[in-house]
């Protein structure tokens, strides 16, 4: 047994994989200060005796879906990770299916398919008696090998308009799928993935000046002439942040945002530590809004390690992409990697008010089962181009 260890140790990423372990193991210790400021335990109102796990719920499920998590990177790990694109229509049918179950809306006993949570209009979660699940964040993984498959293909090609066409609809159909569901966090983060993989995959700058430009008069097109075609929230959302965030009208939007960056000035440079009274409020602090929390924790340079551990997460995977001896390889890190670059970014910025809230995670350390275990696949994936890539071996 310990042998076998050794072995891989000596052929896996054990640095990438230490990195994603730490923080993992700081998101377990600030949920745990969170859960000590929200009440700790459930307790019986007349006994004092504890009835259950009342705010360190949170707790329990991040550090077993982090072990569950880093337990299928390894195993992944040692599968080659062309075999995994290969055998595309069962990963496809399973995650996909699993979506599409979430449009039914249907109650059957304890089992819900399509469950909204309280304030909230997204319809993308599982209830399976007292677990829960986000299949999108398991399609995820499908989603980036299917479309590295597909750049593969056609990648001498990519830029006839006829081809070009179709990967596009590859990207659009996804995007249109959780759109329905009311998740357009994650709706945007599936676009940034495909749009990442396109580049990585050669495509013509002609294109991609002409779809930021497209992208960015339609934005403005549709807040100044067509908001009804956005959710209400969505629209005061932007409106708020950008043109009004002083505005009475948007005091209670704004609300969330400002307690965050309140949040993380109070920590000043070395935090005020975890496990005791006196945090500032915030709200969602166990998940969206971590990152606040935690930044009055540890102080400025605390968060200067966490996004070194974050960004050194990120930029690993690319570099392992940049080494792959394929360009399949290549084109899943980069697609892991924009699933990781992006949604840091956009968390961040929601955090510190430079974007409006969309309701996206910050990898490895915002609470939720799914995307811990989505996180830690798809750092499987990446140390499977890492150990399958004879090029490894030359370049070490």
């Amino acid at each position: 047994m310990f042998k076998i260890i050794r072995q891989y140790v000596k052929a896996t990423d054990w640095f990438y994989l230490l990195m994603c372990v730490c923080c993992s193991a700081l998101s377990v210790v600030t949920l745990i200060s969170i859960g000590m400021d929200n009440g700790g335990f459930a307790v019986d109102s007349f006994t004092g005796a504890i009835t259950g796990l009342g705010k360190y719920r949170d707790v329990l499920i991040q550090a077993v879906a982090s072990l569950l998590g880093l337990g299928c990177a390894v195993l992944l790990s040692c599968v080659d990770y062309r075999g995994l694109v290969k055998i595309w229509p069962v990963h496809v049918s399973i995650t996909w299916g699993l979506v599409l179950l979430t449009l039914t809306g249907l109650t059957i006993g304890p089992v819900t398919l399509g469950y909204t949570p309280s304030g909230t209009d997204n319809q993308s979660w599982l209830i399976l008696g007292p677990l829960s699940l986000q299949p999108t964040e398991l399609a995820k993984i499908s989603f980036i090998l299917t479309f590295a498959m597909h750049l593969d293909n056609v990648r001498e090609r990519i830029n006839e308009l006829k081809v070009l066409a179709k990967l596009l609809l590859h990207i659009l159909v996804p995007v249109g799928i959780i759109h329905i569901q009311g998740d357009d966090g994650t709706g945007i983060v599936f676009a940034t993935i495909g749009c990442m993989m396109l580049f990585a995959a050669g495509l013509s700058w002609k294109y991609i000046l002409s779809a930021i430009a497209l992208g960015s008069a339609g934005l403005a097109a549709v807040l100044n002439f067509f908001p009804d075609k956005l959710k209400g929230y969505q629209v005061d959302r932007i409106m708020a942040l950008w043109f009004y965030p002083d505005d009475p009208k948007y005091r209670d939007i704004m609300q969330q945002q400002k307690g965050g960056r309140v949040s993380i000035g109070s920590g000043q440079i070395f935090g005020n530590g975890f496990f005791h009274d006196g945090h500032a409020y915030v709200i969602n602090a166990q998940d969206d809004f971590i990152f606040s929390y935690l930044a009055q924790c540890v102080g400025f340079v605390g968060c200067i390690v966490v996004l070194a551990l974050l960004f050194g997460i990120a930029i690993r995977t690319l570099t392992t992409g940049l080494r792959s001896e394929d360009h399949i390889g290549t084109y899943i890190c980069v697609g892991v990697f924009a699933t990781m670059a992006w949604q840091i970014i956009i968390n961040l910025g929601m955090n510190t008010m430079l974007l409006p809230v969309i309701g996206v995670t910050l990898p490895f350390f915002s609470a939720g089962g799914s995307s811990v275990l989505m996180m830690y696949l798809c750092v499987g994936l990446v140390t499977s181009v890492y150990m399958h890539n004879k090029k490894r071996l030359f370049s070490d």
